[in-house]
C-alpha cells in the first residue's frame, strides 16, 4: 500500500475534512548509470568547492542568493520560520469551471483520501458536490517547504489534487515563440475539410489504449546489445505538407480516416433514437457539443445538469413536433 506524503485538512466554508495526500503517478522510464567509456567504472557526482577542489560535507553547505556580486546567506531554519500556511490546511478559496484552467497551468496530480473512516461521509459530500457542479476547488498548500497553487476535482470515487503553475511561471507564447499564424490564415474550404478530418478521427478517450513504445524500444535495444545483436532504427519523420497541395492532402486524409473507421459513429455523434436517460452517460464536453448541434440557447453558461435538462427538453420538443408534423402530413395525404 502507498505511503502518504502529506496530511492535513481540506477546508471549504465552515466544513473541514482531514485528508492524506498520495502520489497518483509513477515513473516507468528505463534508467541508465553513467560509466566512463571503455570501462565499467561508475561516475559519481560530488559536492566540490570550486575554489579549492575539495569535497564539502552536506552539513557544511548553506544557501546563498547573489546580490550585486555578493551572497546573502540563508540558513535552512530561517526558511522554515517564514514558510506560509504552516497549519497544513488546503483552504479552498473558490470554485471554477475546470475548462477555464488552461492545461499549461497543470503540473502534477495527487490523490486525496480521508484520513480515517469517520471522515468518509464529509469527504464524499465534497467529492459528489464537485462532481455534480462540474467545478474545481482552487486552493493553496504548503508541502516540503514550498507553497503550491492547487485545484481539487472529483473523479469517479476519489478527490484528485492537481498542483498548478503560478501565473508568473507560465511564459507568454507571443513573446517566446518566433512564428505565430494569423487567424485569417485558417478559413474557407481548407478549414471545413480539416474539421471533417477531425470528426472522422474523433475517438473515445481510453488511456489503456496507449503505452510508451519508446521505452519498449529502449528495452529491446538493451536486450539485443546484451546478446551482441543490433536493432534497426525507425523510419524518418514525414516531410512537411506542401501548402499548394494542402486541400488535396486533407481530402485524401478524410477518405483514409473514413475507410479506417468503417460505419461506426464517432465520438460526439449519437445514433437516432437517443433518449434523455442516455444523456447522463455523456461528459460535459459531449453534452455541450450535442447542445450546439441542436442549437440550445444559452448553452455556454450551463453546467452539466442544466445541459442534460435542456437537451432532454429539446429532444421532447423535437419528437413532439415530429409526431405532429407526421400527423398533419398524413391528413393531407388522406
Amino acid at each position: 500500500m502507498a505511503r502518504a506524503i502529506w496530511s492535513g485538512v481540506v477546508s471549504f466554508g465552515l466544513v473541514s475534512v482531514p485528508v492524506q495526500l498520495f502520489t497518483a503517478t509513477e515513473d516507468h522510464t528505463v534508467h541508465f548509470h553513467q560509466l566512463q567509456r571503455g570501462t565499467s567504472d561508475r561516475i559519481r557526482h560530488q559536492r566540490v568547492n570550486e575554489r579549492t577542489g575539495k569535497e564539502v560535507d552536506y552539513d557544511d553547505i548553506v544557501k546563498g542568493y547573489e546580490v550585486d556580486g555578493t551572497y546573502v546567506i540563508v540558513e535552512p531554519d530561517e526558511l522554515d520560520a517564514i514558510a506560509p500556511g504552516r497549519s497544513q490546511v488546503i483552504d479552498i478559496r473558490g470554485f471554477v469551471d475546470l475548462g477555464q484552467v488552461e492545461p499549461v497551468y497543470f503540473a502534477r496530480t495527487y490523490y486525496l483520501a480521508p484520513k480515517a473512516q469517520e471522515y468518509t461521509k464529509v469527504y464524499e459530500l465534497l467529492r459528489a458536490a464537485l462532481g455534480q457542479a462540474d467545478k474545481a476547488g482552487i486552493a493553496t498548500l504548503v508541502m516540503r517547504g514550498k507553497q503550491y497553487l492547487v485545484a481539487l476535482r472529483a473523479q469517479e470515487d476519489i478527490l484528485a489534487m492537481h498542483t498548478l503553475h503560478w501565473a508568473d511561471e507560465v511564459r507568454d507564447p507571443h513573446q517566446e515563440l518566433p512564428f505565430l499564424p494569423e487567424r485569417r490564415q485558417a478559413r474557407g474550404r481548407d478549414l471545413d475539410t480539416a474539421r471533417q478530418l477531425i470528426d472522422a478521427l474523433s475517438i473515445d478517450w481510453r488511456p489503456k489504449d496507449y503505452h510508451d513504445t519508446y521505452e519498449e524500444k529502449v528495452g529491446e535495444l538493451v536486450a539485443a546489445k546484451a546478446k551482441g545483436q543490433e536493432v534497426a532504427g525507425t523510419e524518418e519523420p514525414p516531410a512537411a505538407t506542401n501548402v499548394v497541395d494542402l486541400m488535396e492532402t486533407l481530402r485524401n486524409s478524410v477518405e483514409e480516416a473514413r475507410k479506417g473507421r468503417g460505419t461506426g459513429h464517432t465520438k460526439g455523434t449519437r445514433p437516432k433514437g437517443t433518449r434523455r436517460r442516455d444523456l447522463r452517460d455523456l461528459s460535459k464536453s459531449d453534452l455541450y457539443q450535442l447542445a450546439g448541434d441542436r442549437d440550445v440557447p444559452g448553452r455556454s453558461k450551463m453546467n452539466r445538469d442544466q445541459l442534460i435538462k435542456a437537451l432532454g427538453t429539446k429532444t421532447t420538443r423535437q419528437e413532439t413536433t415530429g409526431r405532429e408534423t407526421g400527423k398533419k402530413a398524413g391528413k393531407r395525404a388522406a
